[in-house]
Parts: C-alpha cells; sequence; structure tokens
C-alpha cells in the first residue's frame, strides 16, 4: 500500500473532511472513477480521430489495444 500527501487549502480540506472525502475508502473510488473515465474518454478521442464511415484495421487495433490495458489494469487492481 502506498501513502500519499496531498496539500489542500484548509477551507477546501475541513469541507471534504466533514463530508467523509478524505477516507482512504473515500479517495480510492474518487481515483479509480477518475481513472475509468480518463480511459473512456480516450476511447472515444481515439474513435473521434478515425474516419466516420468505417473502422478501419488500424483504429480496431487501436481499441482492442486499450480494452486490453484497462482490463490488466483492473487485473492489477483486484490482485492487490
Amino acid at each position: 500500500m502506498t501513502t500519499v500527501q496531498i496539500n489542500l487549502p484548509d477551507e477546501l480540506a475541513q469541507k471534504a473532511a466533514s463530508a467523509g472525502l478524505l477516507s482512504a475508502e473515500a479517495m480510492e473510488a474518487m481515483l479509480r472513477e477518475q481513472l475509468r473515465r480518463r480511459a473512456g474518454e480516450a476511447l472515444q478521442a481515439m474513435w473521434q480521430r478515425g474516419p466516420q464511415e468505417e473502422l478501419t484495421p488500424e483504429i480496431e487495433q487501436e481499441i482492442v489495444e486499450e480494452v486490453r490495458k484497462v482490463r490488466a489494469e483492473r487485473r492489477m487492481r483486484g490482485a492487490s
């Protein structure tokens, strides 16, 4: 397990702590959600870069690689 130290403005830290957002569980959930969101955004950006009329083998391979990467990350998280 890794320990992370962050610096926040006092008011923000107090509000986040009062809302229960600074617990290890809450931080883990927020980080996992953000990673999922970014992976989805990366896939959407990749799709938008490609030709709209067809899925080329190159784009298909990029999508396959991104899916494999996300799945491997999930497996690693499950193993920890």
